[in-house]
């Protein structure tokens, strides 16, 4: 087996929900060793959002949290302790980290007194990756909030939905996942400076920029060049008609089909099998099928109905219409692309037993991803990071357990 992209590389993940755990699942399944630092005074709330296991409620028992901590540690850590001793394991980790992650509002970390400046004194050449949802700095960093609320600010919410009914909120926290791929880059970069000068960074990675308003500039460009305010449209496409989702036959089944260009038209009408419709006025161009966009729904709609998704799209697509199945949950897990590239890996936790998690949409060919452990119960590897990582005689560590220093 050729050797993972990250393996030696040490990560202190002080991060929780998902934009940091994200970026450091990257790390993580490339191999890296990673520590998570949590609590069960202050879970992450991952642990404790739904779906559980058999609709048992507990902080090892979230699909959630499975889903996106394989291949690490967990170190349960009270960092309030009024003895001290959570921040002075802190500490000992930072020196033991090449990267620290952390999404925290901002001015947390200061109140733990583990500032930039003061986790460089530790380490000097670490990475402190900072993934807070407005920056460091600024009239609006100190707002708290999670993705959903990021996902209405950075503009999606306005956009979403049907011109005639309210925003539909776009599902989840749309720009954690955005924020953290596009903060792995800007990682990499770091990691490769550093190899270049021995020298760390600080990256200051606001979720707003990096995975909301970065993704709607053509929108931002439109108003300030043209001033244009776009409005929600359903599922309707400026470029294309017809352009929406269609009824199938079946409890609640439906197919997607978009035509950009006369010969997808065409093949459209040719699987439909009525010729009329491709010589009605009413659609004879890409401009009369846009102004007579709804009843041209209608007319797909009393075809697709008459047959199962995969029958409408096996038609269309051997026309050359770019047509596809909406797929449910069931489907997402049983789709024959998805398993066939191997993007779930099978797990056996010991909470909520054998299931599936994703693995990484991509693949290298010389330094593959690997799942070496399940996501960690809580506190489960707080002996091992100890004694282990940290070298903490076992005596010390007993005492601080019975003093609820790991909480």
């Amino acid at each position: 087996m050729s050797k993972q992209s990250f393996a030696g590389l040490k990560v202190l993940d002080m991060s929780w929900v998902i934009a940091g755990p994200w970026l450091v699942k990257y790390l993580a399944d490339a191999g890296a060793e990673v520590v998570k630092v949590e609590s069960s005074i202050h879970p992450d709330p991952t642990r404790t959002s739904p779906p559980f296991k058999n609709n048992v409620i507990n902080l090892d028992n979230s699909a959630y949290f499975v889903n996106y901590h394989s291949n690490k540690y967990s170190l349960s850590l009270n960092m309030n302790h009024p003895s001290g001793a959570g921040i002075k394991i802190i500490k000992k980790l930072i020196k033991w980290a090449d990267i620290l992650v952390e999404n925290f509002t901002p001015g947390q970390m200061e109140e733990w007194g583990l500032s930039y400046e003061s986790v460089k004194e530790i380490k000097p050449d670490i990475i402190m990756v900072r993934m807070s949802q407005l920056g460091q700095t600024g009239p609006m960093s100190k707002m708290p909030g999670t993705g959903n609320q990021l996902v209405s600010l950075s503009g999606f919410t306005h956009l979403t939905g049907y011109p005639d009914r309210d925003p539909s909120n776009l599902y989840g926290g749309f720009t954690d996942t955005g924020s953290a791929r596009l903060t792995t880059v800007a990682l990499l970069a770091a990691l490769c400076y550093r190899k270049r000068t021995g020298k760390g960074q600080l990256i200051d990675a606001s979720q707003y920029e990096s995975g909301g308003a970065h993704f709607l500039a053509p929108i931002i460009m439109g108003y300030n060049i043209n001033g244009n305010i776009p409005a929600r449209n359903g599922n309707k496409c400026d470029v294309a008609a017809p352009h929406n989702t269609y009824r199938c036959k079946g409890d609640e089944r439906w197919c997607a089909i978009a035509v950009f260009t006369n010969e997808e038209w065409q093949g459209l009408c040719k699987a439909i099998g009525d010729k009329s419709i491709e010589l009605n006025p009413k659609f004879v161009n890409f401009e009369a099928r846009k102004s007579n966009e709804a009843e041209l729904d209608a007319i797909i709609t009393r075809w697709t109905s008459n047959f199962t998704r995969d029958e409408v799209v096996q038609k269309l697509q051997q026309e050359g219409v770019p047509a596809g199945i909406v797929e449910d949950a069931q489907d997402l897990y049983n789709d024959p692309q998805l398993n066939h590239q191997g993007y779930f890996w099978e797990v056996d936790h010991p909470a909520v037993g054998k299931t599936r998690v994703e693995a990484q949409a991509f693949k290298f060919s010389n330094s593959p991803f690997k799942l070496s452990s399940p996501a960690p119960l809580i506190g489960e590897n707080n002996d091992y990071v100890c004694t282990k990582i940290l070298g903490i005689p076992e005596e010390e560590f007993v005492e601080m357990l019975s003093d609820g220093v790991f909480e």
